[in-house]
């Protein structure tokens, strides 16, 4: 099936990313959120990021204008059901994310294809809960959207071919790279990256270094454009305490045990550059470490 609109929901950093770059390919958005604060921030946030690439060459005045008008928001969830394909881009919590394919299911098309944007939660699992498995599927962006090539597309055990083929057409339209991944806990990026976060974590718990000394060896040692713990405030400490817990739990090796001092910042409100506090101290003009 050809896929015209797509309907996204929540209005953060990631579904404002998607709507983005979803308008710029020429789909039809329709963006929701519980907020109407948030949809209003998305849209200007979306108008700053295309501004942004406009001034820099990347799109030009018209497409940015003709992108722009292809958003469409709504406080009304069941409106999203008349798009061909949705993008649950909420919370990252299981239970927010069934009620909301719960309260959706009624109004969605009969061709409707439902995914999630979810970075480590099962597919399979999501998809039982709705009337459609066959046509559920995971559809990982990568933070921030217009500016990361890569999409892991995630099957489901239930998951057809068509709707594979569907899901993946729409990635090449955005002119990004597909990554086909199995349905296990965090997927393929998360569970590579989240444990080298935590294990940074673990080195500055133990005393091993300081933020400032475990970054830059990343940053000079190993050519990463971010250090770790810098990369974690970027993602949000707690959505990494979320997936560690999530790998703890779903492939139950210690391995993967969250470190007790990344708890400890969760537990704090330091969740990272989102709260102004995190491994760094953001509210001067210069970041500062923490520790």
């Amino acid at each position: 099936m050809e896929i015209k609109s797509v309907g996204v929901i929540g209005a953060g950093q990631m579904g404002n990313g998607i709507a983005h770059v979803l308008a710029l390919a020429e789909y039809d958005v329709l963006l929701t959120d519980v907020s109407k604060d948030a949809l209003d921030q998305a849209i200007e946030t979306i108008e700053a990021n295309m501004a942004r690439q406009a001034s820099r060459g990347k799109i030009t005045d018209d497409e940015m204008q003709a992108a722009l008008k292809r958003i469409q928001t709504t406080l009304n969830l069941p409106d999203i059901g008349k798009t061909d394909l949705v993008i649950e881009a909420a919370t990252e919590r299981e239970t927010i994310k069934q009620a909301i394919f719960e309260d959706l299911q009624p109004h969605l098309q009969p061709h409707t294809i439902l995914t999630s944007n979810t970075s480590s939660i099962s597919i399979t699992r999501l998809a039982s809960r709705t009337d459609r498995p066959e046509r559920f599927m995971g559809f990982h962006f990568m933070n921030p959207v217009p500016v990361m090539q890569l999409v892991e597309l995630i099957r489901g055990i239930a998951t057809d071919e068509a709707t594979f083929k569907a899901c993946k057409a729409v990635v090449d339209r955005l002119n990004k790279t597909a990554a086909s991944a199995e349905d296990f806990p965090a997927f393929i990026v998360n569970r590579i990256l989240m444990p080298m976060i935590n294990e940074a974590v673990y080195t500055l718990y133990e005393g091993v270094g300081n933020v400032q000394s475990i970054d830059q060896s990343m940053k000079l040692g190993a050519n990463h454009p971010m250090g770790p713990l810098e990369l974690a405030d970027f993602i949000g400490l707690d959505t990494c305490l979320a997936i560690m817990n999530v790998l703890h739990d779903g492939l139950a090796d210690t391995k993967y045990r969250p470190c007790p001092l990344l708890t400890k910042y969760v537990e704090a409100g330091w969740l990272g550059r989102k709260t102004d506090r995190g491994f760094y101290d953001y509210r001067g003009e210069v970041p500062v470490p923490t520790r």
